[in-house]
């Protein structure tokens, strides 16, 4: 890219001024085309006609909202009917409302119908007017390009570059239909995985507060706010935990019934399978939660099984003992439970940020594979153990059959079926015929 070019804008908003600071910066010439060049004055810019600033550059940010496009861009044409030809135009617009264009079409796509002689780039869309005056801003830097012509195209990732975007080639311009859409977007990847968590929390919640304070009465009122939400998030982070592992397993048992890996999955669980990122992260959260409130309730109070007591007995005053009763040093339990809480937590925290892109991509696919599956299947594992360790000598005290509706119970028994299915698609009779078939192959 040659620094010495000149590099239009046609718009004086917030926007436009954003480029043209990023672009001076990068050690472009600038030059800001606008309807009104008499009225408009900055100090750091030159601003001038539109015709003059498209004339003077070879590169022009159309930086206009896309219903100001006929006055700006369109109507000059009547007089200067070659005016944008050979012109790279790089489109930033962004749908401003949910209603549908009759035509399906994107503003850049109707932009570049309106002009066919330019060469009309979908870039910069992405990219709020902070980050784009910004050096330090913390949001996404990415810059998908977008445009039918491959040299155009080429250009503007090599400029986005050069100010210091990541950027990169975004296919035709039929791509611009899901960017403009995009930004109008709020987190559409986690609203499926948040419903499921609310859903998978609100179940628990009933069942816990019907067990604690209907059926049995074991639970005073005034350990709600704590004590029972530190119960309800703990069997929810197993719970959602073992939901992030299922769909693998349900995976492999369709492509052994299918015997090749063409066929599609059912739509479900293909949803299911994209969603397993943002549950294991909501997941670690709710388990996050789950340590600090334990951290805080850590008392033999709270958890009189965890500590052994001590037995004081004090000289007889007015023909009296008294014996007071303190605890103080863990139990096995205790330390059990404790130990396979922490391992979970780690195990977790090592997923989670195996998930930053920053640090997966420095991973090479068998590492990555390695922490999502096999440190995954362990932290499933310390997850039920940490659940073993606080509920199986209540269980082997009250009984199997009282056992069976407990809330710990309960809670293990969905993971412990994920856990059995992940270590029986491990076996060699199966997991050869599922390699076999994920080659491209037939299992004899």
């Amino acid at each position: 890219m040659n620094h010495d070019q000149c590099v239009g804008i046609i718009g004086c908003g917030n926007m436009g001024l954003a480029i043209a600071h990023r672009l001076t910066l990068s050690g472009f010439t600038v030059l800001i085309g606008s309807r009104n060049p008499d009225i408009r004055y900055h100090v750091e810019f030159e601003i001038t006609s539109i015709i003059d600033c498209v004339i003077r550059s070879s590169i022009i940010f159309v930086a206009t909202h896309a219903e100001h496009y006929t006055n700006t861009l369109i109507s000059p044409l009547e007089h200067h009917p070659t005016l944008f030809d050979e012109k790279i135009l790089i489109d930033i617009s962004n749908q401003l409302d949910n209603r549908s264009r009759e035509d399906g079409l994107s503003n850049a796509e109707r932009l570049q119908i309106a002009i066919p002689n330019a060469y009309v780039v979908k870039a910069f869309n992405t990219i709020s007017s902070f980050v784009m005056e910004s050096t330090t801003a913390g949001e996404p830097r990415s810059v998908p390009v977008a445009s039918n012509h491959a040299f155009a195209r080429d250009k503007v990732i090599m400029l986005a570059r050069e100010m210091n975007f990541d950027s990169y080639n975004g296919g035709s311009l039929r791509t611009a239909r899901h960017l403009e859409n995009y930004t109008r977007s709020l987190f559409p990847l986690w609203r499926k995985p948040i419903i499921i968590t609310l859903i998978v929390l609100c179940i628990w919640l009933s069942y816990t507060v019907y067990m604690k304070f209907i059926s049995t009465k074991t639970t005073s009122w005034h350990q709600l706010f704590l004590h029972m939400t530190n119960k309800i998030l703990c069997t929810s982070a197993i719970t959602l935990l073992a939901l992030v592992y299922m769909p693998s397993n349900l995976a492999c048992m369709f492509q052994l019934a299918y015997k090749t890996k063409e066929r599609r999955f059912p739509r479900w669980l293909d949803t299911w399978l994209l969603c397993r990122k943002q549950l294991g992260l909501l997941t670690y959260a709710i388990a996050l939660f789950h340590v600090l409130i334990t951290l805080v309730l850590m008392s033999s109070a709270y958890y009189t099984t965890w500590f052994h007591p001590t037995i004081i007995t004090l000289p007889p005053n007015k023909n009296q003992t008294k014996i007071i009763v303190q605890s103080n040093v863990m139990t096995w339990k205790g330390e059990l439970a404790s130990l396979m809480g922490i391992l979970t937590l780690l195990s977790m925290s090592l997923l989670a940020l195996a998930s930053i892109p920053a640090l997966a991509n420095l991973l090479n696919w068998r590492e990555w594979r390695f922490v999502q599956s096999r440190l995954g299947t362990f932290t499933l594992l310390c997850a039920i153990g940490h659940v073993f360790a606080m509920a199986a000598p209540r269980w082997i005290e009250t009984g199997i059959i009282q056992s069976l509706k407990s809330v710990g119970f309960l809670c293990v028994f969905f993971p412990v079926i994920t856990i059995l299915m992940r270590f029986l698609f491990w076996l060699p009779c199966f997991y050869r015929r599922i390699l076999r078939i994920r080659r491209g192959g037939l299992p004899k």
